[in-house]
């Protein structure tokens, strides 16, 4: 057996941290090394112990835990996952540099509590090593004069773990004149309509969750359901929004395949496929087919994913025309539609 996962977890709740102590625990790779109350407890317990991961409570006394990661990471760069209630402050969170979050379970559903404990055990696994990157794209420049993009493309973009940040970084380097763009980010119910709310107050663009029958058009960015898949449809000469209900497709739904898939066959030469940072290899054979029916493709490189999972997936398959880091990657995209 290799080496366990050391986790710090920080909740000012005494029977949380018993709760979420002892349910981690239960994973043989596991150990949990210590429980603090508060920031200021955990920032001992963080130099003692060292750990590989810290658990991390939004709504905390003395300090949230906000403004604590925004402080903890740049002296002390571990993994950190929020554990939130749902409410729009975990991308506050991510913000600031946590790499994923979970939500809340209801503690007096012993099934919602479980399905809690497998769901952080799996992203305790996920983030572990995971790069802590500022995903500040400085570069501006690369993306002028872009006036003259092809708004008849689609961009069809596809992330993970780190992938909200990622998006975000990316959306607020483009010209306002892009083509649609449709996005898959493996996210709960509830917070993608909270993460497309967020763009569009944040980006140029128009953003919202996408439901069936939204037709794509330049300048509007549409979001994966938390809990449905998306394909493209061609109508005479637009392309329009299919959501539904799915099995779950290489663990997710909604899946990256799903939609790059539809887009290889309703859209060939006509798209560019994007795979940014993420556990897994979800989108690699969608992104293969886009690249086979002639459109562009871009993965995100090593160095600035949190997670390289999704993206050497999809590289390795031979998917990916272009890697590049996520400070070059809007600069590129812009390349590929003048």
């Amino acid at each position: 057996m290799g080496k366990k996962i050391k986790v710090l977890i920080i909740d000012d709740s005494l029977v949380f941290r018993e709760v979420l102590s002892r349910g981690i625990s239960t994973d043989p790779l596991i150990d949990v090394v210590a429980k603090a109350e508060d920031p200021f407890d955990a920032r001992d317990k963080i130099l003692e112990f060292e750990p590989d991961v810290i658990t991390c409570d939004v709504e905390m006394p003395k300090m949230n835990g906000i403004e604590f990661i925004r402080r903890l990471l740049p002296q002390y760069p571990v993994p950190t996952i929020v554990v939130s209630s749902v409410s729009s402050a975990v991308f506050d969170a991510m913000d600031a540099g946590a790499v994923d979050f979970v939500t809340k379970p209801n503690v007096q559903s012993a099934q919602s509590v479980e399905s809690f404990i497998r769901d952080l055990i799996n992203k305790i696994k996920t983030v572990n090593g995971a790069t802590i990157v500022t995903n500040a794209v400085e570069n501006k420049e690369s993306v002028n004069g872009s006036h003259t993009l092809d708004t008849k493309k689609i961009v069809a973009i596809g992330a993970s773990t780190g992938g909200t940040e990622a998006i975000s970084a990316l959306l607020k380097q483009l010209p306002p004149q892009m083509p649609p763009i449709v996005i898959v980010q493996h996210i709960p119910p509830l917070f993608s309509k909270m993460f497309a709310d967020r763009l569009n107050t944040l980006t140029p663009f128009t953003v919202k969750e996408a439901a069936s029958g939204d037709y794509l058009e330049p300048g509007k960015i549409l979001i994966a359901p938390g809990d449905q898949h998306i394909a493209v449809k061609k109508i005479g000469d637009r392309y329009k929004i299919d959501a539904f209900q799915g099995e779950k497709v290489n663990g997710h739904c909604p899946s990256v395949d799903v939609l790059f898939h539809s887009v290889a066959k309703e859209c060939r030469e006509n798209a560019i496929g994007v795979i940014l940072t993420g556990m897994g290899y979800d989108g690699a054979k969608g992104l293969l087919s886009m690249r086979r029916n002639g459109a562009k493709t871009i993965g995100q490189d090593q160095s600035s994913c949190v997670v390289y999972g999704m993206p050497k997936a999809a590289y390795d398959a031979g998917a990916v025309l272009q890697q590049a880091t996520l400070q070059k990657i809007p600069g590129l995209l812009c390349a590929m539609l003048r």
